[in-house]
């Protein structure tokens, strides 16, 4: 009978951290890097992590635009986020990944990102400037304990970024 118990007790808690997942102190946020620069994402607008997918090149587009991959039937667009950043290409190897980011805004869109940094919680961080030279969709700036650099994405003004939305040349 204590197994029982104990897992209902887990699914009750389970639930209660579910339904404040709309609330990113209490769901958290996802670091990722991206060339050499940590990023933080709040988890509602980061969708799955993908291991990088084959990718089909769409011709006539910039540079940092790294082509179309299909995952599970779906077709995303892949941006090198890096690359869009005016930065160095992400290397395409086993520890790049594809940030699905544009499920929520109905956008099959995914980030090429250089790894993964995990889940960090907003109390754990201090907050910084943000640089007044950085775009829009640079929506905080923050520093962990160990004095590291983290910028929050906003994928809603990501989104709304002309510079971001005209892949052609």
């Amino acid at each position: 009978m204590a197994r029982k118990s104990s897992l209902r007790e887990f699914q009750a808690h389970l639930a209660a951290r579910l339904a404040g997942i709309g609330d990113q102190r209490a769901a958290g946020l996802l670091g990722f890097q991206s060339g050499a620069d940590n990023w933080l994402v709040a988890l509602p607008d980061s969708g799955e992590i993908i291991p990088l997918q084959p990718l089909i090149g769409v011709p006539l587009t910039k540079p940092w635009f790294v082509g179309i991959a299909n995952i599970r039937g779906n077709l995303y667009s892949v941006a090198d986020f890096s690359a869009f950043r005016r930065k160095e290409a992400t290397p395409q190897n086993t520890s790049s990944r594809l940030l699905l980011i544009g499920t929520r805004y109905d956008n099959n869109a995914a980030l090429l990102v250089t790894r993964i940094l995990g889940l960090r919680n907003i109390d754990d961080l201090t907050l910084a400037a943000v640089d007044p030279e950085a775009p829009p969709w640079v929506s905080h700036a923050y520093t962990d304990r160990e004095g590291h650099r983290w910028q929050m994405l906003n994928v809603k003004r990501l989104f709304s970024d002309d510079a971001f939305m005209d892949i052609g040349i």
